[in-house]
């Protein structure tokens, strides 16, 4: 494995402390990564509607209903892997997570489409609820691939290219910064491909699919943040090949 590779995209990616991929950390934050994408694209095949049913109001001001997908509440947890990835790692080995990730979905939907096509057994009553629920849509895996690739390596490239300048200071700006950029696009191109299949047919539901799809994902991840700086803490303190550069100079 060369440096170039365990570093980031750029030619200045020297100047950036990453630890060299082969210990325990890399593969279980990897896998976990991997799972919760494809739980949370199994998730999202369902439309959720809060307070569409209700006339709530505070006051002057009436709640909207609040429109998004069944892996709104996991989904997020992708991208603080993500930026553990990034941040301890660097882009090349955070872009083979994001691959990985991509090949682990592509392989389950074709494993869903043998399993749903083979034929159900006499005593199998529940075929068209199979087909329901893990039925490939392809129309859903399309938008989960390209949100999740789009946003993902974004996310990634971002947060290494404002580490290349900041070294190990401002933690928060760059996972700030990488989760806004990486989930706005994410999010965007998923909704845009999705929107129909979950139901969405009118511009209104689409903008607030995707504004609260947005805000929701990038405050949870503002909320967590402590969570992530421990995280990162944890993984960079265990891995022998991470050295930051003030304390390599």
């Amino acid at each position: 494995m060369t440096q170039h590779e365990t570093n980031s995209p750029s030619s200045t990616s020297h100047h950036a402390a990453f630890a060299r991929v082969g210990r325990s950390s890399y593969p279980g934050i990897v896998v976990l990564f991997t799972a919760v994408l494809m739980i949370s694209n199994i998730c999202a095949t369902k439309g959720i509607a809060f307070f569409s049913d209700t006339d709530v109001s505070l006051g002057p001001l009436q709640i909207l209903p609040i429109i998004t997908d069944g892996g709104f509440f996991l989904f997020p947890l992708a991208y603080i892997l993500g930026d553990v990835l990034s941040e301890v790692y660097g882009f090349a080995a955070t872009r083979r997570a994001v691959f990985y990730g991509f090949g682990a979905v592509a392989l389950s939907a074709l494993a869903f489409w043998v399993a749903q096509s083979l034929p159900a057994a006499e005593f199998y009553p529940n075929q068209e609820s199979f087909e329901a629920v893990l039925g490939v849509v392809p129309r859903m895996l399309l938008a989960g691939l390209a949100g999740y690739l789009v946003g993902q390596l974004l996310n990634s490239y971002v947060l290494v290219r404002i580490k290349e300048r900041t070294q190990e200071k401002h933690l928060w700006a760059r996972l700030i910064g990488s989760t806004v950029v990486g989930e706005f696009a994410d999010t965007l191109v998923f909704c845009s491909i999705a929107a129909g299949a979950i139901g969405i047919s009118t511009w209104d539901d689409f903008a607030n699919f995707v504004v609260v799809g947005f805000l929701w994902k990038t405050l949870l991840e503002v909320v967590l943040l402590p969570v992530t700086y421990r995280v990162i803490a944890y993984v960079k303190k265990r891995e022998p090949t991470y050295a930051p550069v003030s304390a390599a100079a």
